[in-house]
């Protein structure tokens, strides 16, 4: 092999079915904690801090603590079904949805990714709105005539994506250690500057107006939704693991801390804005908003900028992995651009929407509804019933194992839609939304409903 084809390998993006070899498995447990410290210390999770500080402080922080860790677990548990098998996660659901069977989870989620990367970079596009303002005058966002200016925003985003996925999880790499330093130093800035301005024992003591109270389950789970939504990427960079806790004890203080920190950053900054103006609109919990009324200027925007980039450069790399499960031709780089402009193309939706916060809690329940239950069922099928046993060899065998009929495993699909219903039925229904919410209780009772199935049956699969 020349110097050529040995330089094309190294940097070979796999494609979801494909098994990565231990030789090239190029990333460390540090390079692991700061991609997913720059997954979730960015825009979106500053603006679900905003929205759930309805719950009031207490609430907010209570839900943070306590669900993200359980998010995160599930996630190091499909992570590390990652790192034994050496394929995407995509790839991973079909020893239990059957070999097309896989390609639902996989639409749904090149859709959920295709909708975060639209989420931050809408929230992106608007600071870039205040800085354009700053620097020409334009109409910022929420003023009149702001829709060009957003459709700049949203323009430049979209190079800036293309940029970091140039080279699939390697460009990905380099992006988050670049940001991680940026972006937590943000977080610093922005907490002395809040509090400075609004004493903790206010911002602990405020109530939000009656009309806007948030309850603590449906708080439970617009905060697990948020986290839950990074688990179907996880082992699209865990086969790339050098070492078992690098996929699974990484992620998890990764996840974990990033996410904290900006969440609480979002909690006290929509709070410390409310005690200081009077008004608590969820809908202004955006970090662009809040930078600009607490006057950091243009930098705390750029940065912000910079946060959008780093969370969609894994969001773009999960929609874009998820593509190549659909269609084995489909290369894994021109789906990853292919995505960038998916996504580009959705993000103007929400310029001419009435709400930009009614659909991201729209969207954050679809994401529980649909990917609750295909954890439960995942982490189920690979620990319980098939006792960590997978055939990657398998995955693309249409005699083989997990064809099933006609390539769809019609008991995991079913175990499935009746989990939705549940959850369709459960999510309103006081006694989840006043305690835990719904979409934990899900994931149990999926995982219990596949088992049982399972043992019925799939006996001899």
């Amino acid at each position: 092999m020349d110097n050529k084809e040995t330089n094309e390998k190294v940097h070979k993006e796999y494609a979801a079915l494909e098994t990565v070899p231990q030789s090239e498995r190029t990333i460390s447990f540090l390079d692991m904690l700061t991609t997913w410290i720059g997954a979730n210390a960015n825009n979106g999770t500053w603006y679900v801090g905003g929205v759930v500080a309805g719950a009031t402080f207490g609430g907010a922080v209570l839900v943070t603590l306590v669900s993200n860790p359980i998010a995160y677990i599930i996630m190091a548990l499909i992570g590390f079904i990652g790192y034994k098998v050496g394929t995407s996660t995509m790839a991973l659901t079909r020893p239990a949805f059957g070999i097309r069977g896989s390609f639902l989870p996989s639409v749904l989620n090149i859709t959920q990714f295709i909708g975060w990367t639209s989420v931050n970079t809408f929230i992106a596009a608007i600071s870039i709105s205040y800085i354009l303002k700053d620097i020409f005058g334009l109409p910022a966002y929420g003023s009149n005539g702001s829709e060009k200016t957003m459709l700049i925003g949203i323009g430049v985003m979209s190079i800036l994506h293309l940029i970091s996925i140039a080279t699939g999880h390697k460009s990905v790499k380099m992006v988050e250690k670049i940001g991680v330093v940026f972006i937590l130093i943000l977080g610093v800035w922005e907490t002395v500057v809040v509090l400075k301005q609004v004493p903790l024992s206010k911002i602990i003591a405020w109530r939000p107006p009656s009309g806007k109270i948030m309850d603590i389950g449906s708080a439970f789970d617009a905060m697990a939704a948020f986290s839950l939504g990074w688990v179907p990427a996880i082992a699209d960079f865990t086969r790339y693991s050098k070492s078992k806790k690098a996929s699974t004890v990484a992620p998890i203080i990764g996840a974990n801390v990033g996410l904290f920190w900006f969440a609480f950053v979002g909690i006290i900054g929509a709070i410390g804005t409310a005690v200081t103006t009077g008004v608590y609109d969820p809908n202004n919990s955006d970090p662009s908003t809040i930078v600009s009324k607490l006057g950091l200027g243009v930098i705390a925007l750029l940065v912000i900028i910079l946060t959008s980039t780093t969370a969609n450069a894994i969001n773009l790399m999960g929609a874009g992995i998820s593509v190549t499960n659909l269609n084995k031709k489909i290369k894994s780089q021109t789906a990853l651009f292919g995505v960038t402009i998916l996504a580009a193309l959705l993000t103007i939706v929400p310029i001419y929407a009435s709400s930009f916060l009614d659909s991201f809690q729209m969207f954050l329940d679809y994401v529980g509804m649909v990917f609750g239950p295909i954890f439960g069922i995942m982490i189920t099928d690979y620990y319980l019933v098939r006792k960590k046993q997978y055939a990657a060899e398998q995955f693309d065998n249409e005699k083989g194992k997990y064809w099933y009929k006609s390539g769809f495993n019609l008991v995991t699909i079913s175990v499935w839609t009746i989990s939705v219903i549940i959850f369709l039925f459960m999510k309103n229904l006081p006694v989840f939304t006043k305690t835990i919410g719904a979409i934990y209780p899900i994931i149990i009772i999926s995982s219990i409903l596949y088992f049982i199935s399972s043992k019925i049956f799939l006996k001899n699969k």
